[in-house]
């Protein structure tokens, strides 16, 4: 993967490339790790009796019949035996920390920017520029990531995001110091920054006084802290997570469409994370996640999941071009992109988002190079950067499926991405030349047909399709 860096814009000091490490698990056979158990049935005294004969349990997830518990690494395949058992892995880790590093409560005529537009989302130039008339109204977008920043009620609308629902998960891991934990309170504590970059997209954002587009500008965004404040995780952490949505739309939001956006993963599959999107599936919830930035590496988890819509990551050959005055720092709002279906022409896959690999699912790309958002490098100090990577790009469809869902509220996953799919415009495998940021140094990208999915997603044609 590579990693870019530029200069000071007007409102963008830096681009952090984002990506996803996975590491294999070297502990000990006789190191305690924490496990992660999805029963064959209900959760039974009968069971967690045969479950603690290799550990302790350290909570539950009823509803996915999911068990957490520490046990020594060496006894996995014992516990993986248990006629109770359907599968255990250790705790995975996840990851959705970016690499290196309001007056408006309502965004829908804010300004156009390149990302927008390239999905038919907006129209260039300017602000009041939308195109399509949904907005997201009465549509929840949960964000699962690192939770807001403490200053998000300067970038977005207090009544953007839904205070009420908003919580955090804690532990996991293979210290084997614990479990899972809810903590409500930590959801607006975030230090990190990617959570709060991920929702400005979904919802737009205010930079003094000036709105800035979002592609559900009228959604309202539930933040769930997964992600700790260095921007990892465990895959327990996650599944608590969507175990948690999969609650709400089973509960208090059962006549409100409700979306999942995960801008997170790792290399495996996780039995608890499976469960859990199964189970919120089954609640009616929507899902979609970031296909991963390892490149030829293969895709992340839980994005690689068949039923989960993944999205690559995509970028346009106007990067940085300087307008008719030279000017190469207004490009991201001020330059018209051809949409399409001159896609195949304008439009390129970034190199380190992940290809599919056997077995792998990967549905559509949308843009995931130089997204202009709030995110802070200095706490306390508001800033605006450049962020690059799939985390970037999967909000754009978690917008777009907010707009869908809006438009049907009975709408379901496999509607959301056979509609995704079918109206999505390809790009066929090519080579693009293009800047490699303010300047005048180029680089060269190229891409095969494992790296594009079905193609960039259209707004237009998905909500056209959408009954």
């Amino acid at each position: 993967m590579k990693v870019r860096t530029l200069a000071a814009a007007a409102l963008a000091a830096a681009l952090v490339g984002t990506g996803f490490t996975a590491t294999a698990d070297a502990a000990p056979s006789n190191r305690n790790v924490q496990v992660n158990v999805v029963l064959t049935s209900d959760i039974t005294d009968a069971a967690l009796a045969s479950l603690a004969k290799y550990g302790t349990v350290t909570g539950t997830l009823p509803e996915i019949d999911g068990v957490t518990m520490n046990a020594r690494l060496g006894d996995l395949g014992a516990i993986r035996a248990l006629s109770t058992v359907f599968a255990a892995n250790p705790d995975a880790p996840r990851v959705g920390k970016p690499v290196p590093i309001s007056p408006y409560t309502d965004t829908t005529a804010g300004y156009s920017t390149w990302n927008l537009d390239q999905i038919d989302v907006t129209e260039k130039p300017g602000a009041g520029t939308r195109v399509v008339p949904e907005t997201g109204q009465g549509v929840y977008v949960a964000v699962l990531d690192t939770g807001l920043m403490s200053s998000w009620r300067t970038y977005f609308g207090e009544d953007r995001i839904a205070t009420e629902y908003a919580t955090a998960f804690g532990g996991g891991g293979n210290s084997g110091k614990g479990n899972v934990s809810q903590q409500p309170n930590k959801w607006q504590t975030d230090t990190n920054g990617h959570g709060t970059h991920v929702t400005s997209t979904i919802l737009g954002y205010n930079v003094n006084g000036t709105p800035i587009a979002g592609v559900a500008p009228q959604a309202k965004v539930i933040p769930v802290k997964v992600l700790n404040n260095n921007g990892s995780g465990q895959s327990a952490m996650v599944a608590a997570g969507i175990t948690y949505v999969g609650d709400l739309k089973a509960g208090p939001l059962k006549d409100s469409p409700v979306v999942i956006n995960m801008s997170l993963g790792g290399s495996e599959l996780d039995a608890l994370e499976k469960a859990a999107l199964d189970y919120a599936i089954a609640q009616g919830v929507l899902i979609v996640a970031s296909a991963g930035n390892e490149g030829t590496a293969g895709m992340g988890y839980p994005g690689a999941y068949e039923p989960v819509v993944s999205v690559a990551a995509n970028g346009w050959v106007g990067e940085w071009q300087p307008d008719a005055a030279g000017n190469q720092r207004t490009w991201w709002y001020a330059s018209d992109v051809r949409e399409k279906p001159y896609i195949d022409d304008d439009a390129y896959i970034t190199d380190f988002s992940s290809r599919a690999l056997p077995g792998q699912d990967l549905d559509v790309a949308a843009p995931g190079s130089w997204i202009l958002g709030p995110y802070q490098v200095n706490q306390g100090q508001l800033s605006y950067y450049y962020l690059g990577g799939t985390s970037m790009a999967a909000p754009h469809v978690s917008g777009l499926a907010a707009l869908m869902a809006e438009k049907d509220g009975a709408l379901t996953q496999a509607q959301l991405e056979t509609t995704l799919e079918d109206t999505a415009v390809p790009l066929e495998p090519g080579c693009r030349t293009i800047l490699s940021g303010p300047g005048t140094a180029t680089e060269e990208v190229c891409w095969g047909a494992d790296a594009t999915g079905h193609g960039i997603v259209n707004a237009v044609d998905a909500l056209a399709a959408t009954p």
